[in-house]
């Protein structure tokens, strides 16, 4: 919908539902908030929620004693409607372009491209646009931006209606579509489930997203974000969030993921039921337990490696003899094991470690020994950073390579930076099976969860 016309019936939506415009939140005693569900922005499994938008503004409702009731839009046009309507407190990331509402100040600062198959011939310059046919979610700010270059490179822009980035994406894998037109953060995760895209053509500009405002009182809640804002850039709570949502997703090179989707379609149906019945023992989501198991072995149950691990989850000969197991290429004996394993270590890191930081603190002991990972810990304190968030420690680990570290450490030097990698590149390989395996549910109700908050 053309920026005129959009802005048009802004006006009149603005008239004809003014009377369903919701209290302040002090008074309605919650923060409702209109948000898309999009992959690692918003997303909900079961009665679960996450999502980087959706952590920082529950952080946000924290801080101002609330509770948050979620809405959800169906594209970016019903997002500014719900705002403009005043019947949402706020919209999470959103572009500034509506003059009628107010904005946050930015939180996210993205680059824009035009992305294809891996075998197409250009886009190479903006003017190579012009005739070409871009893609892009109805509603997504991109289109202004096409819309708005020079009439020498303007491409015919087609929103489409229902699908998000991610769906956008996959059109041009499979051939449905020629371009599309996305942000950054979209392509990067796009990629980690299909490898065959391209970024063509990077576009001019930037898109800055906040949160936008049009109820009652948006001057003063516009104001506490900002300031909620400020702080959170200020102390690390957005560094954070953005490591905990982003800062993992470009490990892996894209022949690495071309082998790891061919694994999941060939070699995991075998072993799927033997992950599973490993969570039904630990609580442990049966997808991250695989994505271990793809770290360590490649799912192959006869591995082997030059310092003696063996078998699917790579068990040393002492940890295995602690948890009793019998032979270490047995691929059941091992899976159980090996979760069994890593249950125990969740539970030795200190409770102050939430979730999910906690599981990937316990993933790094899972690679160094749990001797070697309090040394890391009390290293960390002694530099001032966190010890129990996996932001602060990723920067650690590596520093117990150094002799002047690790000559402090009763456990000696440890290769720190192979754990780090191996924690991150196993959240990717979490991150790919969530989206393409469903949840298991396990028949134990009372078994212990550890599962991705």
């Amino acid at each position: 919908m053309p920026k005129l016309l959009r802005l048009i019936c802004c006006f009149a939506l603005a008239g004809v539902v003014a009377c369903s415009r919701i209290d302040p939140p002090e008074t309605d005693g919650r923060l409702v908030v209109a948000i898309r569900e999009a992959p690692a922005f918003f997303q909900r499994e079961g009665n679960t929620a996450s999502g980087f938008e959706h952590d920082l503004v529950t952080a946000f409702a924290d801080s101002l004693g609330l509770k948050v009731n979620f809405i959800k839009a169906a594209d970016a046009y019903e997002l500014n409607d719900l705002a403009l309507a005043g019947r949402v407190h706020l919209a999470a990331s959103m572009p500034q372009g509506n003059s009628l509402l107010q904005y946050s100040t930015p939180i996210r600062t993205v680059k824009q491209w035009i992305v294809g198959h891996d075998d197409a011939l250009g886009p190479e310059r903006l003017s190579d646009l012009a005739g070409k046919t871009v893609e892009v979610p109805a509603g997504s700010p991109l289109a202004d931006t096409l819309r708005g270059l020079d009439e020498k490179s303007r491409p015919r822009v087609v929103e489409v209606p229902g699908v998000d980035e991610m769906e956008m994406l996959a059109r041009v894998a499979e051939r449905k579509a020629e371009l599309v037109a996305v942000h950054e953060i979209h392509l990067d995760l796009g990629v980690n489930f299909h490898p065959e895209l391209a970024p063509l053509l990077q576009l001019p500009g930037k898109l800055e997203f906040g949160w936008a405002f049009g109820g009652k009182d948006a001057d003063s809640l516009r104001a506490k974000a900002d300031a909620f804002i400020a702080a959170a850039r200020a102390d690390g709570t957005l560094a954070r969030l953005h490591d905990r949502y982003f800062g993992h997703i470009k490990r892996i090179n894209a022949e690495g993921i071309t082998r790891f989707l061919d694994d999941t379609r060939s070699k995991l149906p075998v072993w799927r039921r033997y992950f599973q019945s490993a969570q039904d023992l630990t609580g442990i989501d049966w997808r991250l337990l695989a994505a271990l198991a793809y770290q360590e072995s490649h799912w192959d149950p006869l591995a082997t490696s030059p310092t003696g691990v063996r078998g699917m989850m790579m068990l040393t000969e002492d940890t295995a003899d602690y948890l009793r197991v019998k032979n270490r290429l047995d691929a059941p004996e091992s899976i159980r094991a090996g979760a069994r394993y890593l249950a125990e270590l969740v539970e030795q890191v200190p409770d102050s470690a939430k979730h999910p930081d906690r599981l990937w603190l316990a993933l790094s002991a899972y690679n160094l020994g749990m001797g070697h990972f309090r040394g890391a810990r009390a290293i960390a304190q002694k530099m001032k950073r966190d010890p129990d968030v996996w932001y602060e420690m990723k920067q650690v680990l590596p520093q117990l390579a150094r002799p002047e570290i690790y000559a402090r450490l009763k456990s000696g030097a440890a290769r720190g930076g192979e754990a780090v990698i191996m924690v991150e590149n196993i959240r990717n390989y979490y991150d790919i099976l969530s989206r393409l395996e469903p949840a298991h549910v396990s028949p134990y109700a009372a078994a212990p969860s550890f599962r991705r908050r």
